[in-house]
């Protein structure tokens, strides 16, 4: 075995074996010189799914350690199943987020759902009850009925899995574009509450403490499926069915309520949820963390499938299962817990010194590798840079807004801006939701402040049976977002990346909340072509350095590379770099708190950051409305950003400002339509649009800029404070009230007339008018 041919030539597997579990020859040599020996086809399929890009970040790894992890708020940063942060008062929150792209783009319904329930089970193995759940969906056109298939495939499965365990989904977003046809992003995040005094995390420890299987039972569902979420989607994929798990809900719930039991007698030493590669991944992680091993005996694992063999037992990632280190002589205690809620337990194996997976199978050891090979010191591709940006980019960018028709104040050609607008509030990216959220039970558990649509972020109160010490309700909130604008990623992925982290914050801020931590998702194509390298490794370092500037640590999250499909001439073609960020934020106070619709007739609407650039470069009106993909997305300005959010929350809290919604896409026009529409009424605002064209005053998108309403009879304190705040970088913009959204330009020619009513009744069913076509 001097050479890698020979290592190959000897391997008792066909080279087109050892590549269809993911594995690459060189890895191979690899995995044969670390073992001093050939792997059998178990081993071979537990180093399949751990050195998968979904396991082990070969890939994303060294780009990932840019990321700033560590904060005062901060108690538990990446590397355990959830991150944890410090809300005060003695509550600790835990969050994640995860993807489940590939198994909902070949059986959407069971692939979102199961997403839901992984996602859940990351919270409470930390020892937190599930408090709310966010998503992050992107499609294909709903023009295509494939994309209708997934699209509502994909909204039935998380309502399904959400609403029967128990758990509200309180927010998200969805986005359309042909650049996701075939290969939808379902990305979930879940939030929960600790319950128990100590954080329970996964390394194992403790020589000859037992370890227990608790849980469902395992079958052949959802085989390789971290390796088929590491590979590109392609039209074989649909074969790949088997590997995508079928989930319970109901009986999530009650593993929910038996591990918070259990983690609360202080008998449990570790957990690990059986997510990705299942018991290998579990096994092998806690083994690695712990600096132990875990010798494990396949024969007392329940199963509900009869002539399983060691491949299937190790890499089935059948739903709703844990393993967990049990303190020695408490496991009976632990056992008998389970079994009270109808679930399995056994003592399945041990903690043993030697730092290796031992898996035994009818009296034989079927597996033996050691702990790190699997889980820690697992391959690492450090990928060369491009030395400038690719042609694509670089296309994009030499556009300029001259090319584009000439435009008045009232209008461009023969098109008034109303009609304009209206289209733009009828682009699926941007209408309303409500046909997904309202298949979603948002108020389960009775703890949701803003319902889906009521606002830029959602908002959840905490633990509302408490009082404080002088006997007054307790009334601390968190909030959550999650974030991404695509187009402007794939058009410069670093200042896109920026971007993303500083919407995320601007939506956290415009409920009154303070951002505190980052949970991310990369969705990517192949790192393995250079300019998916030149994506990812430009948006990681855009997140990294946005991180930086806003205080916001990201305490873990996911990888989803290989993203892509084939196009009509059999061509791969990537989605756009789409690095989602869940955000939290901390609320002192849910009754200062507010939504996006405007409140009150007479109220004044003001513009915070009304001297922020903006541009049509990268924006849905150059998208929606001229068919174009091009510009560069704005420039974040992060002492705005900072000075503009600080003085909306403080205004918010402060009682003065009573409505808040981010000027984000479609830009001040439909920002404006937006909180008209929420709040029912109108408005009449002047804009201005100095030296840039009307289309770019009306709908040009740029940072730090929140359109508030203050009521009237506190306007004069609230602006002499505005200056105090932030200068001359504001402006009041008009009035609420009537039944029309009028935009004046400031000699007072009309520049925008629309009545509300038409914009709502165009924005409110723009989807589910696309929806009835479904076939």
């Amino acid at each position: 075995m001097s050479t890698p041919e020979t290592v190959l030539e000897s391997a008792p597997f066909p080279i087109a074996e050892i590549t269809a579990e993911g594995i690459k020859p060189d890895e191979y040599v690899d995995i044969v010189n670390r073992l001093g020996r050939h792997p059998n086809k178990a081993e071979l399929g537990m180093f399949g799914v751990m050195w998968s890009e979904h396991c082990c970040y070969k890939n994303s790894r060294p780009l990932l350690s840019q990321f700033p992890t560590s904060g005062p708020r901060i108690l538990v940063g990446p590397g355990e199943n959830a991150g944890v942060v410090d809300l005060g008062d003695g509550l600790h929150l835990a969050f994640k987020i995860e993807s489940h792209n590939h198994p909902s783009a070949v059986e959407p319904f069971q692939g979102a759902a199961t997403g839901v329930g992984g996602i859940l089970r990351d919270i409470f193995t930390m020892g937190a009850r599930p408090i709310a759940i966010l998503n992050a969906l992107r499609f294909g056109s709903l023009d295509d009925a494939r994309n209708r298939r997934l699209f509502e495939g994909v909204v039935a499965g998380i309502s399904h899995y959400g609403n029967c365990v128990g758990v509200p989904t309180v927010g998200g977003e969805v986005y359309f574009d042909p650049a996701y046809s075939g290969n939808p992003l379902v990305n979930a995040m879940a939030l929960g509450l600790m319950e128990t005094p100590e954080i329970v995390k996964a390394g194992a420890y403790g020589i000859g403490n037992p370890v227990l299987y608790v849980g469902s039972t395992t079958g052949r569902d959802g085989m390789g499926g971290a390796s088929f979420a590491s590979a590109e989607l392609t039209d074989e994929s649909m074969d790949d069915r088997p590997a995508v798990q079928v989930g319970d809900p109901f009986l999530e719930k009650s593993l929910i309520e038996a591990c918070l039991e259990a983690f609360k007698t202080g008998a449990v030493a570790a957990a690990q949820d059986m997510g990705a590669a299942g018991i290998t991944c579990s096994t092998a992680e806690m083994a690695a963390k712990g600096g132990v091993g875990i010798d494990l005996d396949l024969d007392k694992i329940p199963v509900r499938e009869s002539g399983m063999v060691p491949y299937e037992y190790l890499l089935s990632e059948s739903q709703e299962r844990m393993l967990f280190v049990a303190h020695k002589g408490r496991e009976q205690e632990l056992i008998d817990i389970f079994h009270r809620w109808g679930l399995q337990a056994v003592v399945a194996g041990e903690v043993i010194e030697e730092s290796i997976v031992r898996i035994r199978f009818q009296g034989r050891i079927a597996a033996e590798i050691p702990a790190t090979a699997l889980a820690d010191n697992t391959p690492i591709y450090r990928r060369e840079l491009m030395a400038e940006a690719p042609a694509y980019a670089q296309q994009a960018w030499a556009w300029s807004p001259d090319s584009l028709p000439a435009c008045s104040v009232t209008g461009s050609g023969d098109r008034p801006w109303s009609a304009v607008l209206q289209s733009l509030l009828e682009t699926p990216s941007i209408a309303s939701k409500s046909w997904v959220y309202r298949q979603y039970d948002h108020q389960v558990q009775n703890n949701t402040v803003i319902v889906p649509g009521g606002a830029d972020a959602a908002v959840v109160r905490l633990r509302p049976q408490l009082v404080t010490d002088n006997g007054t309700p307790f009334t601390k909130g968190v909030a959550a977002t999650v974030d991404c604008n695509a187009r402007h990623v794939y058009l410069d992925p670093y200042q896109g990346a920026l971007g993303v982290v500083a919407e995320a914050a601007r939506n956290l801020s415009c409920v009154g909340a303070e951002p505190l931590a980052v949970t991310d998702n990369l969705n990517f194509g192949s790192p393995e072509k250079p300019v998916g390298y030149w994506q990812l490794a430009n948006a990681c370092r855009g997140l990294a350095d946005a991180c930086r500037e806003l205080g916001t640590p990201v305490t873990g999250g996911n990888v989803s590379l290989y993203n892509e499909t084939l196009d009509s001439e059999g061509n791969p073609q990537a989605i756009y770099p789409t690095p989602v960020v869940g955000m939290v934020g901390a609320i002192e106070n849910i009754h200062q708190i507010a939504g996006q619709g405007f409140q009150g007739a007479g109220d004044g609407i003001y513009l915070l950051g009304a001297q922020a650039p903006v541009t049509l470069g990268a924006s849905d009106y150059l998208a929606a409305i001229h068919g174009t993909i091009a510009g560069r997305p704005p420039v974040v300005e992060f002492d705005r950003e900072r000075a503009v959010q600080a003085a909306c929350r403080n205004g918010i809290r402060q009682g003065w400002i009573r409505s808040a919604h981010d000027c984000a896409e479609g830009g001040i026009a439909v920002t404006l339509a937006e909180s008209c529409i929420s709040g029912n009424l109108g408005a009449t605002v002047t804009i201005d649009p100095g030296a840039d064209r009307w289309d770019a005053a009306l709908f040009g998108e740029g940072g730090a800029r929140i359109v508030v309403s203050v009521a009237g009879d506190r306007a004069a304190e609230f602006e002499t404070w505005l200056t105090e705040q932030l200068g001359s970088d504001w402006a009041k913009l008009g009035t609420v009230g009537g039944d029309r959204l009028v935009i004046n330009a400031p000699d007072g020619a009309t520049a925008l007339d629309a009545a509300l009513a038409n914009l709502t009744e165009g924005w409110s069913e723009a989807i589910a008018r696309r929806m009835e076509r479904l076939v």
